[in-house]
């Protein structure tokens, strides 16, 4: 019962105001010793000149959850769809070496886009060719297979390079979406619509908003038009850490 009274407490409390939706930057880089949530992630605004840590070295490691709580504190909302656990940020000398480094992916066969996808289409067979490239990106897919059935996650352009950061599960839930939020624990089962602010995949951690309270929590998305919260959700994280892990 005491699970279910804070689930209560979280779900039933004054309206709170949206986090603004942000994204990992495809690298991150630090200039000058003070690691900001701007270096950290895309589209943070005016919160982006927050610190959240200082390098001494050349590179610093920082905890994605404490930097998934700088962000919500300064107004970010990021959902880690990824389960990342930690997160590097490079030096603008290290980022230089490594671009350097990246000459040894040139000219090589990849995994090439054959036309034009939109965001949020299916990856089909048909979709994919072996071809020579100028330059590999780091996350070069390199298996037909984990890429067909998956959803592109923005606009992929014809001949370029099939990267990791392409593509994600397909989105069953949409942002604005109403769906069902559901809590389960020890055979107690509570249910309450909600809307989403973001989407996801199955799988992905999501921002859904109480239709009575207004009060934006974080979920994960169960199937269509569902979501849970609560030990289901804990158990999918986990589920989705450990098949990245082993990846």
């Amino acid at each position: 019962m005491k699970a279910t009274a804070l689930l209560l407490v979280v779900l039933m409390a004054t309206p709170a105001l949206a986090a603004t939706p942000v994204t990992l930057r495809s690298e991150m880089v630090d200039t000058d010793g003070t690691v900001t949530l701007g270096e950290i992630f895309e589209g943070a605004g005016a919160a982006g000149r927050t610190p959240v840590a200082s390098r001494t070295g050349t590179t610093v490691m920082l905890s994605a959850n404490a930097v998934q709580a700088a962000g919500r504190r300064a107004g970010l909302d990021w959902a880690n769809a990824e389960g990342l656990r930690q997160i590097v940020v490079r030096g603008a000398a290290t980022a230089a070496t490594t671009a350097t480094a990246s000459a040894a992916r040139a000219n090589v066969d990849v995994l090439t886009w054959t036309r034009n996808l939109a965001a949020g289409e299916i990856v089909q067979p048909q979709d994919l060719v072996w071809a020579k490239v100028a330059l590999a990106p780091a996350d070069a897919a390199t298996d037909p297979d984990a890429v067909v059935g998956l959803a592109a996650r923005r606009t992929l352009r014809a001949g370029a390079a099939v990267a990791g950061r392409d593509v994600s599960a397909p989105q069953v839930i949409k942002s604005n979406d109403v769906i069902s939020l559901v809590f389960d624990d020890a055979g107690i089962t509570l249910t309450l619509q909600a809307k989403a602010i973001s989407g996801g995949g199955v799988g992905d951690t999501i921002s859904v908003q109480n239709v009575s309270s207004k009060k934006t929590i974080q979920a994960v998305v169960a199937g269509p038009g569902q979501a849970v919260v609560g030990p289901a959700a804990d158990q999918m994280k986990l589920y989705r850490s450990t098949r990245y892990a082993l990846r």
